[in-house]
């Protein structure tokens, strides 16, 4: 579960954010004074992209991106009930639901998209989301991600990193961060290896200062 994800503050407010998010956690586990790093703003602009058909858009509850772009195409699916609650916009759904376990039938979606949702992911757990993934598009259908390069700790106490992000959309920009353990080294490179083992072929991969975009195609 996210330890804190789509809210609309930016800057230094971010770790205190954070240590409010974490207000119902164990004393012994919320971050203490220098457990958490703050990266540089991510910059991402999302063009209406093209896509027929239904899109499953993995861990669209909170600001719900996805959903606010492509309206009643998407297929919203979050393990909170209340971050789908919380998630503007109108997708024709909004369904509780792992992503590990999908309960969909092979062959339901032409497209899927996970728009920075792998990082509050388990590693452990990527390669089951992409085999689950595969099975429900359908033969030539994509699969776009949107995700974070971790940083390097910067003094050893660290194990939070706060991601400042800002999201252009066709008339409209959203202002939010994302909180997260640091897992050091995981980016597009760790996502790559995955889709192919899985069995996705790379149509697009595009590196940006502390995100990248994929562009993946089941055969």
């Amino acid at each position: 579960m996210p330890l804190h994800r789509h809210s609309p503050v930016l800057g230094a407010a971010l770790a205190a954010v954070l240590l409010v998010a974490l207000s119902g956690v164990a004393a012994q586990e919320r971050p203490k004074p220098g457990q958490v790093l703050t990266h540089g703003k991510l910059e991402v602009i999302l063009p209406d992209f093209p896509a027929e058909g239904l899109i499953l858009d993995i861990g669209g509850g909170g600001e719900g991106v996805i959903g606010q772009l492509k309206g009643r195409q998407v297929v919203g699916i979050d393990l909170s009930k209340r971050e789908l609650e919380d998630a503007p916009g109108e997708p024709l759904l909004k369904i509780v639901m792992d992503a590990r376990d999908l309960k969909f039938l092979d062959k339901t979606f032409d497209t899927a998209t996970v728009f920075f949702t792998f990082m509050y992911i388990a590693p452990d757990d990527h390669a089951k989301v992409f085999q689950e993934t595969y099975r429900v598009l359908r033969p030539g259908g994509r699969l776009l991600i949107w995700d974070v390069e971790f940083p390097h700790k910067t003094d050893p106490r660290q194990l939070y990193v706060m991601f400042p992000l800002r999201v252009q959309l066709p008339g409209k920009v959203i202002a939010t961060g994302y909180g997260v353990k640091i897992i050091e080294g995981q980016g597009m490179a760790h996502f790559l290896e995955l889709a192919k083992a899985a069995g996705f072929e790379v149509l697009a991969s595009k590196a940006e200062a502390g995100w990248f975009n994929l562009e993946l195609k089941k055969s």
